[in-house]
């Protein structure tokens, strides 16, 4: 019997991982719970560890502390990887917009904790504190302490009424979502599609009765317009012929074009004339078209072809095959020669079978090789990260520099090894599951580790004279916000659901309603959408604290 109750009260290395596994545990089974239809997922695992820490349940200080961190910068970092390839893309489309939004979350919390500090009996510093806990924020607290510190005052009321409001700013966000889209939200805009690149194909076919471009080869065709288009067959009569840079097209030929929706209208000026036959339906036999041509999906697993260009390999000229399109995260992307492959693009391919066999082996399409993650690059993209993040950032005015942090630096650097890790030859690959075990196992922990510490004195601070004030205005500062820009996001903008859960997740720091998103919508648009804002979030939210602080004090 000594030996069970050492078991869980020593504080040893076993001790702590017992302790965390059987919050870990109890969170998940009873995360899969349902209350109206309702499930908080993986955000359970930290009221679990709530109750633990007011029952008694304690580890060692230090071992806790490494636990959180590693658990947050494990999550952060791959959601990171997995958001990567298409960042860019994203920013170049509509990230400034995404972020002029979470800067409207940011902004209309901090004046909303102005203004509650001047109606309530709550002093600045301790509002900070509210406010760093309501926006599930602990490098803004960090920051906060330390310009407390500077000016001589204590900085534990702020650390103190962090832990009392950050349970409700976790579920704040998740509530007020949750609202939104029962209340506000048509089902037309909860997309359940993967969200688009800017690169994302189109398929359709064209007849050739333009006379411009009768008795001209494809490479003549191709110089003459700056239209971004893959010819992947054609048929002249009753002959289907795979095509190649010399091959002349004359009127009357079919050919079957891949290019982008937004150079669709284009390619048919191009060419003359566009058949109505949906040809993007996932469902088409691709090999029962012709006898003599298949098209066949080729999984690129040769490292030593992680950041070439597509035109580099010169399938067309050695193989006699088209690559007509790149499968990408889901999305399907225009096998132009400048694109960057990826170690694990999925090529389609078309040509006949000897050929095909041929650049099979060549590309090397050895699927089993993808399941091995390469972990050296994921722990040099995690050191490179926390380095990112410990760097001191001087800004004019500000008398203390400002860090991004542990969790701002290794979301930075996954974003930039999932971009452009292939172009440096870094093998940055991870198969989705390995990738969502890995974020799910990090914030798990995670969040054990932050209900654990905040449930030894929760309980006692929330029946404080001031403690029912503080969970009410930190309530508030989380709820309000949120709901205000996310219904002006549904009215004034097209956003789909999914990408302003995204939004408001990251506006406010917090990946449990991340989370919860993925959990319901089926799409990538709330991850896409929260890797735009949360850097810049993060960055803002740790310096808005220190210039309020300092304005006020």
């Amino acid at each position: 019997m000594n030996f069970v109750i050492e078991l869980f009260t020593a504080h040893t290395a076993l001790q702590c991982a017992l302790v965390l596994s059987i919050i870990g545990a109890v969170g998940l089974a009873l995360g899969k719970l349902r209350l109206c239809g309702v499930s908080l997922g993986v955000a359970f695992v930290f009221f679990v560890g709530i109750l633990a820490g007011h029952l008694g349940f304690t580890v060692d200080h230090q071992m806790l502390l490494f636990a959180e961190n590693f658990g947050l910068i494990v999550f952060v970092y791959a959601l990171g990887l997995q958001v990567g390839p298409g960042f860019f893309s994203s920013m170049r489309r509509e990230g400034l917009s995404l972020n002029l939004w979470g800067l409207g979350v940011i902004a209309s919390g901090s004046l909303l904790a102005l203004l509650l500090c001047q109606l309530l009996p709550i002093s600045i510093a301790d509002m900070m504190g509210l406010l760093c806990g309501a926006t599930t924020n602990t490098p803004a607290l960090g920051a906060a302490q330390q310009t407390l510190s500077m000016y001589g005052m204590d900085g534990n009321g702020a650390a103190l009424g962090c832990a009392v409001t950050y349970p409700l700013g976790v579920v704040g966000v998740i509530l007020a979502i949750l609202l939104m889209r029962k209340l506000f939200v048509a089902p037309a805009r909860v997309v359940v599609t993967a969200h688009a690149d800017e690169n994302a194909t189109y398929i359709a076919a064209y007849d050739v009765v333009n006379p411009a471009i009768a008795g001209k080869n494809l490479a003549q065709i191709t110089q003459m317009t700056h239209i971004k288009f893959i010819i992947s067959r054609m048929w002249r009569g009753n002959d289907v012929i795979v095509p190649h840079s010399t091959t002349v097209l004359r009127m009357g030929d079919r050919v079957l074009a891949v290019t982008t929706k937004q150079e669709m209208a284009a390619v048919e000026i191009l060419f003359g004339k566009r058949e109505p036959e949906d040809w993007n339906n996932r469902n088409i036999d691709w090999n029962a078209l012709d006898p003599d041509v298949e098209s066949r999906e080729v999984v690129l697993s040769r490292p030593n072809f992680n950041g070439r260009l597509l035109g580099h390999l010169h399938l067309r000229a050695t193989y006699g095959v088209n690559v007509s399109r790149v499968t990408r995260g889901g999305v399907k992307l225009l096998a132009t020669n400048d694109l960057c492959l990826h170690y694990g693009d999925r090529l389609t391919v078309v040509g006949h079978v000897a050929n095909l066999n041929n650049v099979t082996r060549y590309l090397g399409n050895a699927v089993k090789n993808l399941d091995e993650p390469n972990l050296g690059a994921i722990f040099l993209g995690i050191i490179l990260g926390l380095v990112l993040g410990a760097i001191p950032l001087e800004l004019p005015g500000m008398a203390l520099p400002v860090k991004m942090g542990i969790a701002g630096g290794p979301i930075v650097v996954g974003i930039l090894m999932g971009a452009f890790g292939p172009r440096m030859h870094l093998l940055t690959y991870t198969t989705p599951s390995a990738n969502l075990m890995l974020r799910k196992l990090g914030l798990s922990l995670y969040l054990a580790c932050l209900g654990l510490d905040a449930g030894s004195h929760f309980f006692e601070t929330i029946v404080r004279p001031e403690g029912l004030l503080w969970i009410v205005a930190g309530f508030a500062l989380t709820l309000l916000p949120v709901l205000l820009v996310g219904l002006l996001l549904l009215r004034f903008t097209k956003f789909d659901y999914g990408t302003i859960c995204g939004i408001l997740s990251g506006s406010m720091a917090n990946p449990m309603a991340l989370n919860y998103a993925n959990d319901t919508i089926p799409s990538d648009a709330p991850s896409v959408s929260y890797a735009t804002v949360y850097p810049l979030s993060m960055f803002l939210r740790v310096i808005s604290v220190q210039i309020m602080l300092m304005a006020l004090l």
